[in-house]
């Protein structure tokens, strides 16, 4: 929690404002029961209309003084939430960005779209009420209890034990809740990587008829999180009505021992009024106080889990001074006895490879399915490391290039062809971003893409859908093609 807390220091006069402007508040609501026992014992007892009326202009003001309070707090907390959550986000994401394929492959696509998302929305939900709530419903409850003791020492002495116990069971709950709603979480990022397999793969699930094994699975896989939530909230749901029991005993106690007090001539009907009042506030301000913790439990397993992603370094380093070609070199790449064996993996994927590719040489590299064909090109442009051995590109290890340098000297086509949102110019000028359209036609035509682009209406400038699904797989790699070849 601390590493991310760091992202809220731009905002430290914000989150500072927020709650002292929800104390303020507090203060005024603190002051409506004294108010309300004044109308009671002076007011209403001799008949005075006059001073009712000069006290109820008074709980008018100090409703309107409270409401600009909390008007004032809920701007600046939201504004320090969402501004720190932002930085926060916009972090996770380069960090995510830094980490290399090993990194990814382990982490998985679909617990890193759920920290982005719904990890984050509940940290800033956690946040905001955090900044608003947290101080404010302890003040009231504290208050309150103090504000009792100046009315009437023995019947104070209820509040005195009814809180401990209220927060007893405050925080039992909640410490019970975190590593449940950390559990919840961790089933949602199965569900997420359930429907993005599922949607990514419709067309073989559809080919190969498995859309009823496929629903059946992604309903287990809902069901064990709709147990998990369920489960969770029916332990977070106790809140309300324990808090609810407790506070209307301790009520009950209230009006006993005060009327018995009101009996006697210690205290006057009003003040039993606003002793009832402020066991009232008390009960309002641990129901909120209920429901903030819920919110910080979540928020807290939330953030845990955006921290573990922080904790994962990249097991790849780059050096920042560029690398000097070797002039002498003979060969474009060499591999000198290269080994790989990917993490978790029970034996290497390659083992003792050596060969050379000379310059203007053309390599085909052939093999059945999983003999490591992918693995090999893979490690020259580094998205992975070799285990043992090294490779030279331009006579050069490649751990020596920068990331930038070493990848401008490779022309990259994926096997499955990825094309972004935009234009198809935008797409090929990931190759190179100041290529001109000459070039781009250019390498369309190497690609055999030329015809592709001249019969989308717009040419180059044809806009191109999510993930290329307005193109056929064949015009995507077509396109993928070009794209290397413009850099």
């Amino acid at each position: 929690m601390k590493k991310l807390l760091v992202y809220l220091r731009p905002y430290r006069l914000q989150a500072t404002l927020a709650p002292c402007f929800k104390l303020l508040e507090a203060a005024f609501e603190l002051l409506v029961p004294l108010i309300m026992a004044d109308i009671i014992d002076v007011g209403i007892s001799s008949g005075d209309t006059a001073y009712i009326l000069k006290k109820c202009l008074v709980l008018v003001g100090l409703g309107l003084c409270g409401f600009a309070s909390a008007t004032c707090a809920q701007y600046f907390s939201s504004k320090a939430a969402t501004g720190a959550t932002g930085r926060l986000r916009h972090a996770l994401f380069a960090h995510i960005q830094s980490l290399s394929y090993a990194e990814l492959d382990r982490l998985g696509t679909a617990t890193l779209v759920t920290r982005m998302t719904s990890d984050m929305n509940q940290v800033q939900t956690g946040l905001n009420l955090t900044l608003r709530l947290l101080l404010r419903s302890p003040i009231v409850v504290f208050g309150a209890m103090i504000m009792a003791f100046t009315i009437d020492v023995k019947s104070a002495l209820i509040f005195a034990v009814a809180i401990p116990v209220l927060f007893a069971v405050v925080f039992a709950i909640m410490l019970s809740c975190i590593p449940l709603y950390r559990r919840v979480q961790t089933r949602l990022d199965g569900v997420t990587g359930a429907a993005q397999e599922n949607l990514s793969g419709v067309r073989v699930i559809r080919a190969f008829t498995r859309e009823q094994t496929e629903t059946e699975s992604f309903a287990e896989k809902t069901g064990n999180l709709f147990s998990a939530q369920q489960f969770v909230g029916k332990l977070s749901a106790l809140l309300n009505p324990l808090t609810y029991v407790i506070i209307n005993l301790a009520i009950v106690a209230i009006l006993r021992v005060g009327g018995v007090r009101v009996n006697e001539g210690v205290i006057t009907q009003g003040q039993l009024i606003a002793l009832y009042n402020y066991m009232s506030q008390i009960l309002v301000e641990l129901i909120k106080l209920a429901n903030l913790i819920i919110t910080i439990t979540k928020a807290a397993a939330c953030a845990r889990r955006i921290e573990s992603v922080f904790d994962e370094n990249s097991s790849m380093t780059f050096p920042g001074e560029p690398a000097q070609d070797d002039p002498t070199a003979q060969d474009a790449v060499v591999f000198e006895n290269v080994a790989l064996r990917y993490g978790g993996a029970g034996a290497e994927s390659l083992s003792g490879l050596s060969f050379r590719v000379r310059r203007g040489q053309t390599v085909g590299i052939i093999g059945g399915t999983g003999s490591g064909k992918s693995s090999l090109v893979n490690l020259i442009p580094r998205f992975y490391d070799a285990t043992a051995g090294r490779i030279l590109v331009d006579g050069v290890d490649v751990r020596d290039y920068p990331a930038g340098q070493l990848r401008s000297k490779i022309g990259i086509v994926p096997q499955k062809a990825v094309l972004f949102h935009g234009t198809i110019r935008e797409n090929l000028l990931w190759g190179d971003p100041d290529a001109g359209d000459g070039t781009l036609r250019e390498a369309l035509r190497a690609a055999q893409a030329e015809e592709i682009v001249q019969g989308k209406e717009g040419g180059l400038d044809f806009e191109i859908e999510q993930g290329g699904r307005n193109l056929s797989g064949g015009q995507k790699q077509r396109l993928t093609i070009a794209r290397a070849l413009v850099g």
